[in-house]
């Protein structure tokens, strides 16, 4: 695989015009991806997923040269219907638009990132792969006191052009002060067999609003790999919710940085799986200033064969006293082979703090589907009716009504 990585890497550098500086920079990182290798289960934040070996069964052999220069064509069915919205669409991991047509000019930069930049401080594989083979990414700037005025949803989609490639991915966000996005990532995947790795990097200003919504819906058998690093200032909060339920796998991860008091965290999300999918959550929030908050709900439904797996890890350093954190984790296993891990951690160096977490599992209340029954209901329509509440608990957490309907809307839930 060495030679197939640097061989790839020589065919990136001769057509993308980087700089000798970019050159280097990304050289160095592959050669750190190189020493290391995809992530396996000899690394304790990969026990429950090792990705080395899911690519091996999955893909194959992969291709890490992608060919940027040729627009690929616009499929507009893919849009959301009933909700005005601005766009960013990716195809095989072209940026082919970049829309804000709701938006004062004035008020949102989109930067050509011409310059290679790494501030994201993490020993992470994946995050060397991505930073050595990204062809390019924007920096997208809300200015200070804007509140956007609709929703930026991302497509994130491919074609059946696409197939045994690795395609990386990058955004970087910066909400000024008192600024407030409401981000949508909507997978729609034509392409098989392919491995996506996707960073963003979000920085959080002073009293700033960021509400991120991941939604991979779409059945597909590609491996999906998505890091948010995220830092925040005074009073900002951050709001994610992940719908993890169409890839063959995915894990997504979310570091996220408290560095400004009365700052806070929500992630809330949901597995819906069958046909062996394996997907996975693995959060760590560090609270790294006092009074600061984080809130964790995480939902499994599972079928089949399928795996579900959440690591949350709360960290608290020893100036962070008033700490206020928390985490659930609850799987209803529907069949005997479906498989759900947890592994919450609290590691924490003040003593004034408040935190706690928990995780149960278990199969549907017969009672409570007898009593169903007992009322008019089948045996289908009372399990459909307990799952939809089961889940739907975490949906109503969205904040944002609009997209807790278009969310609603696209997972399919009956009311």
């Amino acid at each position: 695989m060495e030679n197939q990585l640097k061989n790839d890497f020589e065919k990136i550098v001769k057509t993308s015009g980087f700089s000798k500086k970019d050159v280097e920079i990304k050289e160095n990182f592959l050669n750190k991806f190189i020493a290391s290798g995809f992530p396996n289960r000899n690394l304790e934040n990969w026990k429950f997923s090792d990705i080395s070996q899911i690519i091996k069964k999955n893909i194959g052999d992969l291709d890490f040269y992608n060919d940027y220069s040729t627009p690929n064509k616009i499929d507009s069915s893919i849009f959301v219907n009933g909700l005005e919205h601005n766009k960013i669409v990716f195809i095989n991991g072209r940026i082919e638009k970049i829309e804000f047509n709701y938006e004062e000019d004035e008020k949102i930069e989109i930067i050509d990132e011409l310059e290679f930049k790494n501030n994201i401080n993490q020993e992470n594989s994946l995050i060397n792969l991505n930073n050595a083979f990204t062809n390019k990414y924007y920096k997208i700037v809300i200015k200070e006191g804007y509140f956007l005025k609709k929703p930026l949803i991302i497509y994130h989609t491919t074609n059946k052009n696409l197939k045994y490639k690795n395609v990386n991915l990058r955004l970087d966000f910066l909400l000024e002060k008192n600024s407030c996005l409401k981000l949508v990532d909507i997978s729609n995947d034509e392409a098989e067999k392919n491995f996506i790795n996707i960073l963003y990097n979000f920085e959080l200003g002073k009293d700033s609003i960021l509400k991120n919504y991941k939604v991979d819906k779409k059945e597909n058998s590609n491996v999906k790999y998505s890091f948010n690093n995220i830092n925040q200032d005074v009073n900002s909060v951050s709001e994610t919710f992940i719908l993890s339920a169409g890839s063959n796998f995915i894990k997504n991860e979310i570091n996220c940085n408290l560095n400004g008091k009365y700052s806070s965290a929500f992630i809330n999300g949901i597995f819906s799986l069958r046909n062996k999918r394996h997907h996975e959550i693995r959060t760590c929030i560090n609270h790294l200033i006092d009074n600061t908050k984080s809130y964790q709900l995480i939902k499994s439904v599972l079928e089949n064969d399928s795996k579900s797996v959440y690591q949350g890890k709360i960290f608290v350093d020893s100036i962070a006293q008033k700490t206020d954190g928390y985490q659930l984790s609850k799987a209803i296993l529907l069949s005997e082979n479906a498989e759900f891990n947890a592994k919450p951690e609290l590691e924490i160096y003040a003593d004034d703090v408040k935190c706690s977490h928990g995780s149960a599992s278990g199969n549907l209340n017969q009672d409570s589907i007898f009593y169903l029954m007992s009322r008019g209901l089948n045996y289908k329509q009372s399990k459909e009716l307990l799952i939809n509440g089961f889940l739907l608990d975490v949906v109503e957490k969205i904040t944002d009504s609009e997209v807790r309907n278009l969310i609603k809307n696209l997972i399919g839930f009956k009311e």
